[in-house]
């Protein structure tokens, strides 16, 4: 069976199905393959099932050991019911796919459910459980995202062994996990399985935890947390092997030059995720992969062929599911003839561990490699905010970097709570250029965890009121 499109999208994750829309939109025969289910891998296995049991893992622990602050008693007797806090967590899940079902219907997109492989750079053959397709498309979109990075000795079985997906799908909480990397994956699964009962051991093989992908200041405050929870964190630590010892998992690790044995019932590997590039027949068909195995394109997100495109994990860093929709959209928009190509200044990433990390912009070490060696740097804890201080959250701080002598903000990297939320404003903020005053002299409602972004930007000029600032030098007196 042959069927020809405008536009055929492989791939219906957050990248894929946001390509598929926006070009049904601009008026495109549009159709996207999707071999296992819409949403792809963020909505169904990974982001929003990994939010949606840590918001029940943070809501139990602040019900245990937060409620009782505030004057509520016999809260130490709630239990976990497994089985129903899994099957509301694929409520959530089931409720996001069935979204992404009527969104592409009521954009009158095609789905086929598939295995789809490029015979030609004009067309691909589908595998579905009805027989083999045949597409031909004018544009092809690659949107065949990525999978977890597996490490000898520790091949996944969603049993013994587990992905993320394994972690997030438990029919019981471990007693005892080991957690092989430090990365954000391997943090926000080990912080919910810790306040939902497990012990956990971290094994991070670098010489810190979220090494590159988080401010190290705002990294320190989550270690502390994780370490104060009863998280045991080994870094410069490589897991060699394990061995099945009755129902118990022994892991050998080398832990600083050292080798030791770790006891687990589950063990969760979390080493990064590799670029699906070595599917879809991809590389016969002669479109580029670069050395990482990311598909090689241009700030159109075009491949080397001029109507094949890709986006998301498959396309490179960073790996996020934001970046991924942003890129559909400007794909579409590109195929129709708009004047688009890809020029974000940031992308803002957010790490849902306790408390959240949440970054826009560049670090300090990232400032001065670009050319800004004179900075001004404010810092404002959460600690001095009354919504923070109400709601019991005070553990971390709001970071802002703008170069020394125009102002203009360059990065805000935020530990705390809620960061996931407010780190919404430095985006628009360095997409605009905005500068310490533009932030310090907009009104921010209070109390709010808001206005720390206000508090920050004057802390930064120096003059901030809610903590103490080093003296100005050359300040106005009054008449005596």
């Amino acid at each position: 069976m042959s069927m020809n499109f405008d536009v055929c999208v492989i791939g219906a994750g957050p990248g894929g199905y946001v390509a598929a829309i926006r070009s049904a939109q601009l008026g495109y025969k549009t159709v996207v393959i999707e071999r296992e289910y819409l949403g792809g891998v963020c909505l169904n296995v990974g982001c929003i099932p990994s939010k949606a049991m840590i918001a029940a893992a943070h809501f139990l622990h602040k019900t245990q050991h937060e409620a009782p602050k505030m004057g509520f008693e016999g809260t130490e007797g709630i239990k976990v019911n497994m089985s129903k806090l899994k099957n509301w967590k694929q409520s959530v899940c089931d409720k996001m796919s069935g979204g992404v079902s009527q969104l592409l219907k009521g954009n009158k997109v095609e789905v086929i459910s598939g295995e789809a492989s490029f015979k030609t750079v004009n067309e691909l053959s589908v595998k579905t459980k009805n027989g083999d397709k045949t597409i031909t498309a004018k544009y092809f979109v690659i949107a065949t995202g990525s999978r977890p990075i597996e490490i000898p000795g520790f091949k996944p079985d969603e049993k013994d062994i587990l992905t993320s997906t394994g972690a997030l799908d438990l029919e019981k909480v471990p007693q005892k996990i080991v957690t092989i990397g430090g990365g954000y994956i391997g943090l926000e699964i080990s912080s919910y399985l810790q306040k939902l009962g497990s012990e956990v051991t971290v094994l991070e093989a670098g010489g810190a935890l979220l090494k590159g992908s988080a401010d190290a200041e705002c990294v320190k405050v989550v270690e502390r947390k994780l370490k104060k929870s009863g998280v045991k964190v080994h870094t410069s630590a490589f897991a060699k092997s394990y061995k099945k010892q009755g129902n118990k998992l022994l892991v050998t690790a080398e832990i600083k030059g050292k080798l030791e044995t770790v006891e687990a019932d589950k063990i969760l590997l979390t080493v990064g995720r590799r670029p699906n590039s070595d599917q879809l027949n991809i590389k016969a068909v002669g479109i580029k992969v670069n050395e990482s195995g990311f598909v090689q394109i241009n700030p159109q997100c075009r491949t080397n062929i001029p109507h094949i495109f890709a986006i998301g994990d498959i396309a490179g860093q960073p790996m996020l599911a934001h970046k991924a929709s942003h890129e559909g959209v400007l794909v579409a928009e590109v195929i129709a003839g708009h004047n688009r190509v890809y020029d974000a200044k940031t992308v803002p990433a957010v790490i849902f561990t306790d408390p959240e990390i949440a970054s826009a912009g560049w670090t300090e070490e990232q400032c001065k490699q670009n050319g800004h060696h004179e900075l001004k740097i404010g810092k404002f804890p959460f600690a001095a905010n009354g919504r923070a201080v109400a709601i019991l959250e005070t553990d971390g701080f709001i970071k802002i970097i703008a170069d020394e002598k125009t102002h203009i903000v360059l990065g805000v990297h935020i530990v705390g709570p809620e960061a996931s939320n407010l780190i919404s404003e430095a985006v628009l903020g360095i997409e605009m250029g905005v500068r310490l005053e533009d932030l310090a002299l907009s009104i921010h409602p209070h109390p709010t965890l808001g206005e720390t972004m206000m508090e920050v930007a004057e802390a930064a000029l120096g003059h901030a009121v809610h903590v103490i600032n080093k003296p100005l030098t050359g300040a106005p007196r009054a008449n005596a």
